[in-house]
């Protein structure tokens, strides 16, 4: 199974490499105030892929450090409450006499 994942990935990886090299004509982005910026085309679709990627990443950081620190909250009260239940679940002491 492994190294049929690792054929479609070189496979897609093949196809996308052909695609990029296909579309190497310079296309022009402007930009407001006359500013503009020309690049190959598969050179902008990269990076306007990769800065999605980041904004994503970026957009999703705050609630997984939210989730963080609940799991951690959660494993402190889980610890406490386990030393206070091991606590009273203990052997009374032996009778003396």
């Amino acid at each position: 199974m492994r190294y049929l994942a690792w054929a479609i990935r070189f496979a897609l990886f093949v196809v996308l490499l052909a695609l990029a090299a296909r579309n190497t004509d310079p296309v022009t982005l402007r930009f407001y105030f006359d500013l503009a910026w020309q690049a190959p085309l598969a050179a902008l679709l990269l990076a306007f892929f990769a800065a999605g990627a980041v904004l994503g990443l970026v957009a999703m950081l705050g609630s997984f450090l939210a989730q963080r620190r609940e799991i951690a909250r959660l494993r402190r009260a889980e610890s406490s409450r386990a030393g206070v239940d091991s606590g009273v679940a203990s052997q009374p002491p032996a009778a003396e006499g």
